[in-house]
């Protein structure tokens, strides 16, 4: 559900309070100075994505505060990712100032002291949520507010193309996608953090095995999200995505085999527990983060030779030559399944 204000339908006279309440309203408590004799209407479209807001902002030139007033009265931190997309932004925080041009980004943190000054007339993209969401040490976060993210190449064109697609999306996810999906972006935020921090170390054979370990531990838990990438996997675990694509290579399979076959294993064994013959074959691929149901059929059928329902009723109907565990799809399986609890994904460590 979207969420519309707008003050072109109200006089030029009227525009500055009521701009500023939506401003604060929409966002954080912010102080708004619009530089225009007669300003410029001014709009606001917002999404929620679980605990992530979207907003698509356009306005005409104005300066925006953040003060120690307004920072005493909220109490509540939060960051803001702006994705500029027409003029551009003067930001300062935490001693630095940057100008954010069309296609860059930039993080801003409601507990501390900012500003931001528009000369001209703009639209940006604005992403809010909780400082507990984006799983980053306060002083990576820090030495990073105030600075322009470039969109045109490198980590930063990667992060911010996936945001602006998650933005246009945003109006038609649903309300169990959309959360998942918006906490990969954050995912992806991370990571782009601790690469700009170098918390990316390399690590000895000695220490290789406990990381793959650890790794395929946090994907068994978190296998009922459909967003569950090498991304969002290497970001949780503070490691590159070359490395963590290193952890699996040893064992002979890429990061999205073993998900793939972790998941099919966890469905085999689902639809012999469904109620009804032939009924929840799509329900189950769904609960372990398939969401393409021909897609899920396709990789079933690789793996174990026919469809998810003729394997059912071959199983269910007690005709089956053999009990479903002698196939091609046994890499990894190894792992067990005390961890597999899909009652909704949950956020990474």
């Amino acid at each position: 559900m979207s969420v519309v204000l707008s003050t072109a339908s109200l006089p030029a006279a009227d525009r500055r309070e009521r701009w500023h309440h939506a401003v604060s309203r929409t966002f954080i408590p912010l102080d708004v100075r619009l530089l225009e004799d007669d300003p410029s209407p001014g709009s606001i479209v917002s999404h929620r994505l679980g605990s992530l807001q979207v907003s698509q902002v356009q306005a005409g030139p104005q300066v925006v505060t953040r003060s120690r007033r307004l920072i005493a009265r909220d109490g509540k931190q939060f960051l803001i990712l702006t994705l500029q997309r027409r003029g551009s932004a003067l930001k300062e925080q935490d001693g630095r100032q940057a100008r954010i041009g069309p296609g860059d980004f930039s993080l801003s943190d409601s507990s501390r002291l900012f500003r931001k000054k528009v000369q001209d007339a703009f639209s940006f993209t604005s992403f809010h949520f909780p400082r507990e969401d984006l799983r980053v040490r306060d002083e990576d976060l820090r030495a990073l507010t105030a600075t322009a993210f470039s969109g045109r190449e490198g980590s930063a064109a990667l992060v911010g193309t996936y945001f602006a697609r998650l933005a246009r999306e945003a109006g038609h996810l649903d309300a169990l996608a959309g959360p998942q999906f918006a906490a990969t972006a954050l995912d992806l935020l991370a990571l782009l953090i601790n690469e700009r921090s170098g918390r990316f170390t390399p690590q000895g054979p000695e220490t290789a095995a406990a990381t793959l370990v650890r790794v395929k531990d946090h994907i068994l838990r978190h296998l009922a999200d459909p967003g569950l990438a090498p991304p969002a996997i290497a970001a949780a675990h503070f490691m590159s995505v070359r490395y963590l694509h290193k952890l699996f290579q040893a064992e002979g399979v890429t990061v999205g085999e073993w998900i793939r076959t972790q998941r099919l294993e966890r469905c085999r064994r689902d639809l012999l527990r469904s109620p009804a013959l032939g009924h929840g074959v799509a329900a189950v691929a769904r609960r372990w983060g398939f969401t393409s149901p021909s897609h899920f059929s396709r990789a079933f059928r690789a793996a174990y030779g026919m469809t998810p329902r003729a394997w059912q009723i071959d199983r269910l109907s007690g005709e089956g030559t053999g009990d479903g565990t002698g196939d091609r799809a046994g890499v990894g399986t190894r792992d067990t399944a005390e961890r597999e609890r899909p009652g909704g994904p949950a956020r990474c460590p």
